[in-house]
């Protein structure tokens, strides 16, 4: 009997796209969704839903920043067949309100399918990938953080345990932490990557540089003083502490930050 293919949503993001890649380099059949890619998935147009879920078997879930998941997307694909889903949300969602994310995980607890949860730590990715990248090409970062440290995870290691997750048994109604293995400052993570670089980059850790760098961007001040609130709440839960869920689902140590720093480097991340 011919494998039922796994859907794999933001298929053309820094997660999607290297679990579809792991998924296909082990032999599964994928269906890489996205707005702009080989099936057309777009979360405001429910059209889109059921040519994405058609014979589809496991689904790898995740939406992009500041978009809910649908809870009638879910219902859909557990009617049409679904069998597991992998659902991406983030550490520390309660601490910092991140009502969508909650909302999110909740909705796939209650799915009546298979679910596993995965909350990884900050991207190292974020630096070349995603939204810090602007900063480290201007050479000042700001975020109101201070020397809190946390476990950077890479984007290669949380697809390799969504993968194990998708397709081997024992992760079943669990939630994983994610994190790199070993935790650090902002101070010390853009120096990494200003080492690796070659790019003067300097870190402003407090509330005031953020305000002011969010308020050079344009961004209205009252939106950028709540995440200074959330930012204050994820301060008070300290430094976070490097796990070994990475190692556990995968068989693999995790990779460190001063690697991914040197191979996003000499790919040519930062040049421009």
């Amino acid at each position: 009997m011919t494998e039922r293919p796994i859907l794999v949503l933001g298929a053309t993001g820094s997660t999607g796209r290297r679990v579809a890649a792991l998924l296909r380099a082990a032999g599964h059949p994928v269906r890489a969704a996205s707005r702009g890619g080989e099936v057309r998935f777009d979360w405001t147009r429910p059209d889109t839903w059921r040519p994405a879920l058609d014979g589809v078997s496991k689904m790898y879930l995740m939406a992009p920043h500041e978009q809910p998941v649908d809870p009638a997307f879910v219902a859909c694909a557990v009617e049409r067949g679904v069998q597991r889903i992998v659902l991406l949300s983030s550490a520390a969602i309660e601490a910092m309100g991140d009502e969508r994310l909650t909302a999110a995980e909740r909705t796939v607890r209650e799915s009546g399918t298979a679910w596993t949860i995965l909350r990884p730590s900050w991207f190292a990715q974020n630096f070349d990938e995603g939204f810090l990248r602007e900063a480290v090409m201007a050479g000042e970062l700001a975020l109101p953080l201070g020397d809190l440290r946390q476990a950077f995870v890479d984007a290669d290691d949380i697809a390799a345990v969504a993968v194990a997750a998708l397709t081997t048994t024992g992760h079943a109604g669990r939630r994983y932490e994610l994190t790199g293995p070993a935790a650090l400052s902002f101070a010390e993570a853009t120096a990494i990557v200003a080492g690796a670089s070659g790019r003067p980059v300097r870190f402003l850790g407090t509330d005031e540089a953020y305000l002011d760098a969010q308020e050079a961007m344009g961004r209205p001040r009252a939106e950028a003083e709540a995440e200074v609130e959330a930012f204050a709440m994820l301060r008070k839960l300290g430094d976070e502490r490097p796990g070994d869920v990475v190692r556990r689902v995968t068989g693999r140590a995790p990779k460190g930050f001063e690697a991914y720093a040197a191979e996003a480097a000499a790919r040519g991340a930062w040049r421009g």
